[in-house]
């Protein structure tokens, strides 16, 4: 898997991080989500997009990352939005019942409202 983060200044959320994780997220993998979730959320933007468009497969270990960084980014007064999930991910995430703990956008774009 690789991440990749970016910083929006100009976007509807205001500041935006943008954390891009590609391929899958297992428990082999998720490390590496968390630090750069953690990193992203350290840094203090107006909000945390998790854009998702690239994750094929997603286990219990990367679920727990996402609901640990949504826990911190509120604790934190940050907005976190997962963007842009394909069906098999969104299908874990509702089997869980975790697609209405999340706020949830259909792509990177639509999350940032640009």
């Amino acid at each position: 898997m690789q991440v990749t983060a970016e910083i929006l200044e100009n976007t509807a959320l205001g500041r935006a991080a943008v954390v891009t994780p590609d391929g899958e997220v297992d428990m082999h993998e998720s490390p590496r989500l968390r630090s750069a979730l953690m990193d992203a959320i350290a840094g203090r933007p107006a909000a945390v997009v998790v854009d998702l468009a690239g994750v094929t497969f997603i286990d219990s270990s990367g679920v727990a990352t996402l609901v640990e960084a949504m826990k911190l980014a509120k604790a934190a007064g940050l907005t976190l939005v997962l963007a842009g999930m394909n069906d098999k991910v969104r299908d874990v995430f509702a089997l869980a019942r975790l697609d209405n703990f999340f706020r949830l956008a259909g792509s990177r774009r639509e999350a940032l409202g640009v």
